[in-house]
């Protein structure tokens, strides 16, 4: 699709896209190939299960959080990460309030939408 962001991102001048249920998003530099996402999480607020042909892989960047990757749920927090290989079913539930920057192979063109 021949897609680039701008080469700098000022997270004060980016607008949050509010996604609804206490979770928002800003969509950072991004190709074809690779995209990274940060996603703003309240407490309680639940990522919802889905699965997408991207590889995933995710920092908590603050807060804590139940992940589920397939069967498998763990409790992670600031400082930790997880990987989602293509087409597995994953989501999360937001138990302290935090921010997980999330980066995406190839790139998600649904989230320029």
């Amino acid at each position: 699709m021949n897609m680039q962001s701008e080469l700098f991102q000022i997270e004060a001048e980016m607008p949050w896209e509010d996604l609804g249920n206490g979770i928002q998003r800003q969509v950072f530099g991004y190709n074809d190939q690779v995209m990274l996402v940060k996603a703003k999480f309240e407490p309680g607020a639940i990522g919802t299960l889905h699965e997408h042909h991207h590889t995933q892989v995710t920092y908590v960047d603050s807060g804590i959080f139940e992940i589920t990757i397939g069967t498998e749920k763990k409790i992670i927090k600031k400082g930790d990460g997880f990987y989602v290989s293509p087409h597995t079913l994953h989501g999360c539930v937001c138990i302290a309030a935090g921010t997980l920057i999330d980066a995406f192979s190839p790139a998600r063109e649904d989230f320029l939408e």
